[in-house]
């Protein structure tokens, strides 16, 4: 079993316009970027993306949305890209803004096989209730808006059902990889890799360092290959291109 690729481009060549799309990544920390670039280099448009945010201007899958190749997001944190707001609010763009923790759930869960689950995370808001904008229309009106979700109460709580997501394909990044597609990630970028790779029914996984099968111990193998269909091995340049989102430094 040999789950190689040739080439980013390679992996992502059948991914057709219109796809939806689970995208690993924490801020700018594990994101996809080597498959990301390709996949625009390519030209695919009107990709449905899930991911906890949608890169930054120029970075991550800030690169897909400059190029006009998104039509909706769902994600969680969506703050730091002024492009993503300007098109949200002309209308360009469907949001679907997801609870963090209720995010990383819908994922797992999807990944699992369960269909949907019950959360009190956004009880009392319009995330159950409905309202939230999803798109907008060029002239600020509201063209959809999220629907009123079922609650349900247990021991004395009320709760709001949260449907698993699941996508035609998954982009992920990897610290540490086989050609098997066992995967290890490093630190921050364990956030939402995993889970996103649960989500795709066929999953890429783009690896800093490609290992042979059996290196990698049982027990610091963070997803089995059984959910990984795609393994490209980055170089060192590109394993090394890690930009640092918001730098801090002591005076």
């Amino acid at each position: 079993m040999n789950k190689v690729q040739g080439s980013a481009a390679e992996a992502v060549a059948d991914i057709p316009d219109g796809a939806s799309l689970a995208v690993g990544g924490f801020g700018l920390s594990g994101v996809p970027e080597v498959l990301v670039r390709a996949l625009h280099k390519q030209g695919t448009d009107g990709l449905k993306v899930v991911s906890n945010n949608c890169g930054v201007d120029g970075r991550g899958l800030g690169v897909l949305l400059a190029a006009g190749r998104i039509a909706r997001v769902t994600g969680s944190y969506v703050g730091e890209n002024k492009e993503f707001a300007r098109q949200y609010l002309a209308g360009e763009l469907e949001v679907e803004l997801v609870p963090q923790g209720t995010l990383a759930e819908r994922l797992r869960a999807g990944g699992a096989g369960i269909p949907a689950f019950y959360t009190p995370a956004g009880v009392g808001t319009q995330v159950a209730r409905g309202g939230l904008p999803w798109r907008y229309a060029s002239d600020g009106a509201i063209v959809i808006a999220s629907p009123p979700k079922e609650t349900r109460d247990f021991h004395g709580r009320t709760h709001v059902l949260e449907h698993g997501i699941t996508t035609d394909f998954a982009l992920v990044r990897a610290w540490r990889g086989d050609r098997y597609g066992n995967l290890c990630f490093r630190k921050a970028a364990a956030n939402f890799n995993p889970l996103a790779a649960m989500a795709g029914r066929v999953t890429i996984a783009e690896v800093e360092e490609l290992v042979e099968p059996g290196e990698l111990a049982p027990d610091e193998i963070h997803l089995p290959g059984i959910y990984v269909q795609r393994v490209v091995a980055l170089t060192a340049e590109e394993a090394a291109d890690k930009q640092i989102e918001k730098r801090t430094v002591r005076a």
